[in-house]
């Protein structure tokens, strides 16, 4: 806007934007599509993996709820969306879903030994499965975090040929990585345990 107010451009000439600036607009573009489609694909894995809806949409959640962290360091790092940006945002969607299923596998699985060993039949059982469950989880998914950030750590600090590339990449995946362990170890456990408590009251009392 500004060099279309100050520049005046003679007739048969005209102005295009290169470089990373159109490289991002075609990404954008792009992104678009496959995003969505993307999404769409890893539900329909997860509809067949876990047999329902609810726990399919409770690990998608995790893909808004991890991306917290990524916004909030590159805001703190001061970057702008990029081409790298994006590229980090995909790892790190992966990642999220990967860490959300197995929360979710490791809380069903606590939840059907309670149910077969007749022990969920109060709220108290619903807390002690889904705690069951989640304790389970708890080396699992520290050992992956812990392990992607330690990787990450010596990128971020990188200051050699090509090192802001990659820290671009590396910090959506490095803040959603701390928001993503609250959100496994936290909140996913306690909407798991307040849906599926919902769940089990519903079926009792059709009975």
């Amino acid at each position: 806007k500004v060099v279309a107010k100050s520049v005046s451009i003679p007739e048969g000439y005209f102005i295009t934007w290169t470089g990373q600036y159109e490289y991002l607009e075609r990404v954008q573009k792009k992104m678009r599509v496959v995003l969505p489609v993307t999404l769409l694909l890893i539900f329909g894995l997860l509809y067949m993996s876990l047999k329902s809806a609810g726990k399919s949409l409770l690990v998608m959640a995790a893909v808004p709820l991890s991306l917290t962290g990524g916004i909030i360091l590159m805001w703190a790092l001061g970057y702008n969306t990029s081409v790298a940006v994006w590229a980090g945002v995909i790892a790190l969607i992966g990642v999220a879903v990967e860490t959300a299923s197995i929360m979710v596998i490791f809380l069903d699985e606590a939840w059907k030994k309670a149910r077969q060993d007749s022990h969920l039949t109060t709220p108290d059982d619903y807390h002690q499965a889904t705690l069951a469950g989640a304790q389970k989880c708890l080396r699992p998914t520290l050992m992956a975090v812990t392990m992607n950030i330690f990787g990450l750590i010596p990128v971020m600090i990188a200051s050699g040929i090509g090192a802001d590339v990659v820290k671009r990449i590396s910090s959506p995946m490095l803040g959603g990585l701390v928001s993503l362990t609250v959100l496994t170890l936290v909140v996913i456990p306690l909407v798991y345990h307040g849906w599926s408590q919902r769940q089990m009251i519903s079926i009792r009392d059709k009975k």
